[in-house]
């Protein structure tokens, strides 16, 4: 047996481990870590034999390691971001857009927010916003089901059209396969489309008023901050994210310098407004308290995933995979809309970790910076995982948050999931044979 094929069995092996994360019970991180590690000790013990023409194994690593952490280091400032704004009730006025005297009226105002959100944060940040909203606006559990599938495939889809909404679409904007005003130019519409037919057909399931509900004393204000604190670092916050991708196109920089420029600017502010408050005061949300709120497990899952991906890709695997799909298949269109469904199934920060490694920019129109295959990849990647509640971080929140079942949600909701991204892909088409 060859080294090659050790290699990919040993990556094969870890993937269905780390699919089958819910009946093993070990932690995805864990083996997606063991996982990279063992792949590149399997191939610093036999590289010399498989005639790699310039390869270094520590420059090789070096190299690869750079390219995750632009990734890594993205997902953790941003990360600390979202929960410095939460922290500070940032998303309470969420609750007060939503009133709503009708059930199906309340089904549109939470699709529409969640995709608008989900381009601004992050799929499983906002899936997670959204549950807590809804459990004190809707106390039926029958009917709150129906809201908790609407916010998996908004927000999904809210985050295929933005840079900074999926971590997928976090790595092709890093990896300059698209620019943040390609993707959102021209995935915006398949994008919403993606979502409004799903909840078109959902709203059937839901008739009559919605009980008045009064608001609520906003939690935030236990933590002693003023109304126009709270408002600020809501600006700073929200703001700075959607200023990150105007910084990385007029300073050229990597999109994680911008990041860290806007947490540094919010934890000065924090600093000064807790200035009078010790440092171990539980009402002085300090950015220090926040930083351990994020969660490493996630990070170290994409580390291992990302650094595994990249063995595959240093051996020739992935190039090898691309050419046979061009072969084989050689439609863009099918190509992509293949990886998305692949990806309701298993993760796809490897998918598109692996498609990524798989094509060579500028290898044709197609694949230019902005081309089809690029940007098709964001929006099947990303909306895809809707198919099945496992197929996306938001999906498996919002299933342990409110108690769905994975064969409910198949049997119910994937139909529905399933036509709605095939429409968003022939909008797509109908984009680039008519208009771009």
């Amino acid at each position: 047996m060859s080294l090659i094929t050790i290699i990919v069995c040993a990556f094969v092996v870890g993937y269905m481990f780390i699919a089958l994360e819910s009946v093993t019970k070990i932690n995805k991180a864990a083996i997606a870590v063991l996982m990279c590690v063992v792949c590149w000790t399997l191939l610093a013990c036999g590289y010399e034999g498989l005639n790699l023409p310039d390869f270094m194994l520590n420059e090789a690593i070096e190299k690869n390691l750079g390219e995750a952490g632009t990734t890594l280091f993205f997902l953790m400032g941003a990360m600390t971001i979202v929960e410095i704004v939460d922290q500070h009730g940032g998303f309470n006025w969420v609750r007060g857009a939503l009133a709503s005297k009708t059930k199906r009226s309340l089904l549109w105002k939470i699709a529409f927010m969640t995709a608008i959100l989900s381009a601004v944060l992050d799929n499983l940040t906002t899936a997670i916003v959204m549950i807590m909203i809804l459990r004190k606006l809707v106390q039926d559990p029958k009917d709150r089901i129906w809201y908790a599938v609407c916010v998996i495939i908004a927000a999904n889809a809210g985050g295929a059209f933005s840079p900074i909404g999926d971590v997928t679409t976090i790595m092709l904007w890093n990896g300059k396969m698209i620019t943040a005003l390609g993707v959102i130019s021209e995935i915006i519409v398949p994008s919403f489309i993606a979502f409004i037919v799903p909840t078109a057909v959902m709203q059937m399931h839901l008739k009559g008023a919605l009980p008045e509900v009064k608001p609520g004393k906003h939690e935030a204000e236990i933590s002693h901050i003023t109304r126009n604190e709270r408002v600020m670092i809501f600006c700073l916050g929200v703001g700075g994210l959607c200023f990150v991708p105007v910084f990385h196109t007029l300073t050229e920089l990597p999109a994680f310098m911008g990041i860290l420029g806007v947490l540094g600017i919010l934890w000065c502010v924090t600093e000064i407004i807790y200035r009078k408050k010790s440092e171990h005061d539980p009402m002085a949300k300090r950015v220090t308290r926040m930083l351990s709120r994020i969660d490493l497990s996630t990070i170290m899952f994409f580390l291992g995933i990302l650094m595994a991906v990249a063995v595959l890709s240093e051996i020739g695997v992935l190039t090898s995979i691309g050419k046979w799909l061009d072969m084989t298949i050689g439609n863009d269109y099918l190509v992509t809309g293949a990886i998305g469904i692949l990806s309701s199934i298993v993760d796809n920060v490897p998918l598109v970790a692996g498609a990524m490694k798989m094509y060579v920019i500028n290898a044709s129109p197609n694949l230019a910076v902005d081309g089809i295959f690029w940007q098709l990849l964001a929006y099947c990647a990303g909306v895809g995982g809707s198919m099945l509640i496992i197929g996306s971080a938001a999906g498996v929140v919002v299933m342990g948050l409110e108690r769905i079942s994975f064969g409910w949600y198949m049997r119910n909701v994937t139909w529905i999931a399933f036509v709605g991204y095939v429409a968003g892909i022939l909008c797509y088409w109908l984009e680039k044979t008519y208009i771009f």
